[in-house]
């Protein structure tokens, strides 16, 4: 496939790129650095862009097979002040709106776009399984998700499929959160998150970018699904895997108030949950590699 790649240089775009590139994929990386342009990979093409306005990049739409969006700034990149909300709302909404309108210029236009989202577009529920038709939620976080979804589905009246990537928390060594969340066990301090009994939906990064080329690959995926594992755990249970993965404790709880007052509104991420499941991903047929938290965490040590 001819694959327009934008966000192709984050924690999963690097290792989507290579996983594309290595099952014969011609992919055309979007990004807003001329340097990270001059050094892309080896079997890929770069092409800069601001994320927003029209301009040269745009005809690179036309004639791809598959558009993947994966573009945003971080979401636990600082404390959600009013100017990060607008950043991380901006990155996401104009970057989406950007590529649906070189879409709709496309003389022969993408088959699909896969674009990120999260499951945070749930927003808090404490209670049951959160399957991909269950309404969206109402802070911050589910707010962002909702504007960057409908952003995406813009192209749908194109003739373009659009899956919405729901994602969990996507583990791997390195990089994302669990770089941020080992420290404190590595130094004998980990423990769960306020209550612990809240949701903690996962899912290991080889499943990531196995969804991810399922969904390129699968017609029948369309709209919203749930990128996350089918073993769910709470926060506490999480928790204890990790600390058995590490071989370190996992006794200390942090507390709500706590996490709250370092954290800001942020600390929702981490004190709120939703058990969503893979309902989309199961029915089309997707076979997870690490289902349950306690393999993907020796998978993931192992390395």
């Amino acid at each position: 496939m001819d694959i327009l790649l934008a966000g192709g240089t984050g924690f999963i775009g690097r290792a989507l790129t290579e996983a594309l590139t290595a099952r014969g994929d011609r992919v055309t990386l979007l990004t807003r650095s001329a340097a990270s342009a001059a050094s892309a990979p080896a079997g890929t093409r770069a092409v800069v862009w601001d994320g927003r306005a029209s301009g040269d990049w745009i005809g690179t739409a036309d004639g791809a097979d598959a558009v993947v969006n994966l573009s945003g700034e971080s979401v636990a990149g600082g404390r959600w002040t009013p100017a990060r909300k607008l950043a991380l709302i901006k990155s996401r909404v104009d970057s989406t709106r950007a590529l649906v309108a070189a879409i709709s210029q496309a003389s022969r236009r993408p088959r699909v776009l896969v674009n990120a989202s999260a499951v945070g577009y749930y927003g808090e529920v404490p209670e049951g399984e959160v399957p991909e038709n269950a309404p969206q939620g109402r802070d911050f976080l589910a707010a962002l998700c909702g504007q960057w979804e409908r952003e995406a589905l813009a192209a749908e009246p194109l003739g373009t499929r659009v899956v919405l990537a729901r994602l969990g928390v996507v583990l791997a060594r390195g990089g994302g959160a669990l770089a941020r969340m080992e420290l404190p066990f590595k130094l004998g301090l980990g423990g769960p998150m306020g209550s612990g009994r809240q949701a903690f939906p996962w899912i290991h990064r080889d499943d990531a970018l196995g969804a991810l080329r399922f969904a390129l690959d699968s017609g029948e995926l369309s709209g919203p699904v749930n990128f996350v594992a089918p073993g769910a755990v709470t926060n506490a249970e999480f928790s204890k895997a990790l600390g058995r993965a590490l071989r370190r404790p996992a006794l200390l709880p942090a507390p709500a108030f706590a996490v709250r007052l370092a954290l800001g509104e942020m600390s929702s991420m981490l004190l709120g949950g939703q058990r969503a499941v893979p309902g989309k991903l199961a029915v089309a047929g997707y076979a997870f590699k690490h289902p349950d938290i306690a393999g993907a965490l020796a998978d993931l040590y192992r390395r």
